[in-house]
């Protein structure tokens, strides 16, 4: 209808959820060869949470929404969907997603799970985005949650130093004013997959005792080739976002990128001419959570008073597949 105002997406509330358990440089030093100067000069990283051994995804994202919702001042019976981005789901099948929407009781939400490794929470906003455009949902929980040490080969240096454990959410919800997302854009390319991935699992290549031993169920990344394409990729995707939202970089108050590297974080900042104190960093205590990455970062810098009511982001993410996003969003 002519003059009609379309809804678009904004955040009313964050949360999220890490383990206890931490795993220091100085502890990695004791079961690997490396160092604390090593891993902190190459990728700013000096400490990650890592789960137990029994402990379910479900339960963190479950933490996490809950602090959300609580935060949104929304009931769970108040949302119409709930979206996880995921690579390491409980089970095979069914999503995790139906397992968080029946913990917390959200009966009228339909729940799916979103495969796109670190790019999944983006992915999920831009679904939750598109719903909320076309009038087919008014509230959303959109999450990122990743369990990767479980699936970290700890005699690989170059990748057992990276990853952390943890789980985010936001609460999202239809809005006619000038808050709220103002541009989401997400893209892949699959000519590019075996640079990061995991193989034994799937249908494809079955786990077996064998595959176990030649460490099939381990993640694998071509690390130098991985970094060219993100940061390229990263600031293809800002640039797209901010365009999409007729915007330019010094309307941005935050750069929030994916915390996978502080050399790719630093190379997309200057890239985009975006100074240091404009970038927001917490990789140091957490590593690369993947997909829960850039909502944790955003349900910090909103909880320590860093993001502002009024100011604007520009969260970007690339990752395995390849998968990238990026988004504007006026909190």
């Amino acid at each position: 209808m002519s003059g009609e105002v379309v809804p678009r997406s904004r955040i009313i509330g964050t949360g999220s959820a890490v383990p206890d358990q931490v795993m220091t440089n100085f502890d990695l030093e004791k079961i690997v060869d490396t160092s604390d100067e090593w891993i902190t000069t190459r990728s700013g990283i000096k400490e990650r949470r890592m789960v137990r051994r029994g402990e379910r995804i479900t339960d963190y994202c479950v933490k996490a929404a809950r602090l959300a919702l609580e935060d949104a001042q929304v009931e769970p019976d108040e949302l119409d969907a709930i979206l996880l981005g995921t690579i390491s789901g409980d089970y095979r099948f069914p999503a995790t997603s139906i397992f968080i929407q029946s913990e917390l009781k959200a009966k009228k939400a339909f729940a799916l799970d979103i495969s796109a490794t670190c790019s999944g929470w983006l992915y999920s906003l831009f679904h939750a985005d598109a719903l909320i455009a076309a009038g087919k949902v008014r509230k959303a929980l959109v999450m990122g949650a990743e369990f990767l040490t479980p699936i970290t080969d700890y005699t690989d240096r170059s990748t057992c130093v990276l990853f952390g454990d943890a789980a985010a959410a936001a609460v999202v919800e239809a809005s006619d004013n000038d808050r709220g997302v103002l541009s989401v854009h997400i893209g892949s390319d699959g000519d590019l997959a075996l640079l990061l991935y995991c193989e034994s699992g799937g249908n494809g290549r079955f786990l077996t005792e064998e595959s176990i031993r030649r460490g099939e169920h381990y993640l694998r990344m071509s690390g130098n080739e991985v970094y060219k394409h993100a940061v390229r990729t990263m600031y293809r995707a800002s640039r797209t976002a901010l365009e999409l939202a007729h915007l330019d970089v010094d309307d941005i108050d935050w750069l929030i990128p994916h915390q996978a590297n502080i050399r790719i974080m630093e190379a997309t900042a200057e890239r985009l001419q975006i100074p240091r104190e404009r970038v927001f960093v917490n990789i140091h205590k957490y590593g690369n959570t993947s997909s829960a990455s850039v909502p944790l970062a955003i349900d910090e810098a909103r909880r320590t008073g860093q993001l502002k009511p009024g100011q604007t982001a520009l969260p970007v993410v690339f990752g395995g597949g390849f998968t990238w996003g990026s988004a504007v969003i006026r909190f």
